[in-house]
């Protein structure tokens, strides 16, 4: 008697395997709304061009703006010790870059640093601010360098933190850029990604802050809200811009007339010192240069007084 083998169709491997990533979709859909719950808006809400944007504002006197790094949120620079000082001389404005925190990121349009800076100038605008200093950290310091090359009028100075300002070889670049590649990018964003972010964000934290250890004050970011689907695919967009975006603006850096300070720790494990922020410095001569030892990628949690210190130092240039 011939032996009966069971077999399971492909159509019904697709099927289930359908029906397992729109369960985990769901799922992670709610853990998102729920992220959104726990960590409502701290700031305002206005909307600059069709776009919802979202920024704190904290102290008195002259505008010191703040722009996050990829992946993070302005609580990143509320919550740090930076922030508290800044706010006795300066009217702190930290804002949420296009799609992460609560500010919106319309797909209609390439989020490019030059994008996001004419984006940013029109709220500050809104805000009644027309003229001010700006703080870049990170992916953040291309869109203040953006800001400044596009509208040097309104830049006073500029203060550059663990900025990447010349286009080099990342391999880690192109892993990190997953999320924003369309259709698949989709898929894997509501589904693979935020668990696998999730596992991989304390080892993750732990290498932005090395050498030095993870600051208590960067308590006050929180995970949930970094690995949202949406933040995760603006991160990733972000990622895969990092290269081209460096390589195509590293020759105008001369065109920068204000006085620009420029910082970064001796153990970033992120960005090279000597071939971004010394490089820079060599080109801008009159910039000043602010190397803080056993410092990694987050100097503003780490050493808030030399942040401080190179704010104070482009006010008083300016």
């Amino acid at each position: 008697m011939a032996q009966r083998r069971d077999f399971v169709r492909p159509g019904t491997l697709l099927g289930l395997g359908a029906a397992a990533l729109g369960l985990t979709a769901l799922a992670v859909s709610a853990r998102a709304r729920q992220a959104e719950r726990d960590n409502p808006p701290t700031g305002r809400l206005i909307e600059v061009e069709g776009v919802q944007v979202h920024y704190a504002e904290v102290g008195e006197g002259e505008p010191l703006v703040l722009l996050h790094g990829n992946g993070s949120m302005l609580q990143d620079f509320m919550s740090s010790g930076f922030v508290k000082a800044a706010a006795k001389r300066y009217r702190v404005i930290a804002f949420d870059r296009p799609g992460y925190g609560y500010s919106e990121r319309p797909r209609s349009t390439i989020w490019t640093p030059a994008a996001q800076a004419e984006l940013l100038r029109s709220a500050l605008h809104r805000i009644g601010v027309s003229r001010a200093l700006v703080l870049g950290h990170s992916w953040g310091a291309s869109v203040a360098i953006a800001m400044a090359l596009e509208h040097p009028e309104m830049v006073r100075g500029l203060i550059l933190e663990s900025g990447y300002y010349y286009g080099s070889v990342r391999v880690d670049v192109v892993m990190m850029s997953g999320p924003a590649v369309p259709l698949v990018g989709d898929i894997l964003r509501y589904t693979v990604s935020p668990p696998v972010a999730r596992l991989l964000w304390p080892a993750m934290i732990r290498k932005l802050f090395s050498p030095a250890p993870v600051a208590a004050t960067f308590g006050g970011v929180p995970s949930e809200m970094a690995i949202r689907p949406a933040q995760l695919r603006a991160s990733a967009a972000e990622s895969a811009m990092m290269i081209p975006d460096a390589l195509a603006v590293q020759s105008r850096y001369r065109e920068l007339s204000m006085p620009v300070a420029i910082i970064a720790g001796t153990g970033d494990k992120m960005v090279d010192l000597d071939g971004q922020a010394v490089r820079l410095h060599r080109a801008l001569p009159s910039s000043s240069l602010h190397v803080v030892e056993d410092c990694g990628h987050m100097v503003h949690h780490t050493a808030p007084r030399e942040v401080m210190a190179a704010v104070d130092t482009v006010a008083q240039a300016a």
